[in-house]
């Protein structure tokens, strides 16, 4: 059976290798670290959220729990609707979900891709990964975890002395 990656070499140069979990960014939300697992089994990707508010007809407002462990560290956050539709949980069950689109950085690459707002509170990860997220520049090595590093926390701003 041919190698798919020799007979088009162009199309794989230029991806990135990546584990089945990383850390990613959401620069436009002010997230610079966020554990995500990679599901190239997942079209869409999924972020836990809670206190989904509807605002008006075109924008949603929620808080992205950032830790497992730490319930208490959030980010609030106002997005625009991008669309509500169907998904199929991995219980193969069917929940209508809000979809806002934003940016994300995963490692030297920055791209704008489309969330399912969710509760992944019982999940080990906070967000998930999926193909569409993942296309034209990613490559998934199963085998690892982190292939990307550990980037650096994000530094704290020392308070002002009155």
């Amino acid at each position: 059976m041919p190698d798919k990656a020799a007979e088009h070499p162009k199309e794989h140069a230029a991806k990135t290798v990546i584990g089945w979990s990383e850390y990613v960014a959401l620069p436009e939300w002010g997230i610079g670290r966020l554990p995500a697992k990679i599901d190239t089994g997942a079209r869409t990707s999924s972020l836990h959220v809670d206190n989904l508010q509807i605002l008006d007809a075109h924008r949603v407002s929620f808080e992205v729990v950032l830790s497992r462990r730490h319930s208490n560290r959030r980010v609030k956050v106002t997005a625009k609707v991008a669309k509500w539709g169907r998904v199929r949980s991995s219980s193969g069950h069917y929940h209508t979900r809000c979809f806002v689109h934003t940016r994300i950085r995963l490692g030297a690459v920055e791209k704008d891709i489309e969330l399912s707002l969710a509760s992944r509170e019982e999940m080990l990860y906070r967000m998930l990964l999926g193909r569409k997220a993942l296309e034209k520049d990613f490559l998934v090595d199963v085998s690892r975890r982190r292939a990307l590093g550990k980037p650096a926390k994000p530094k704290r701003k020392k308070p002002t002395p009155i």
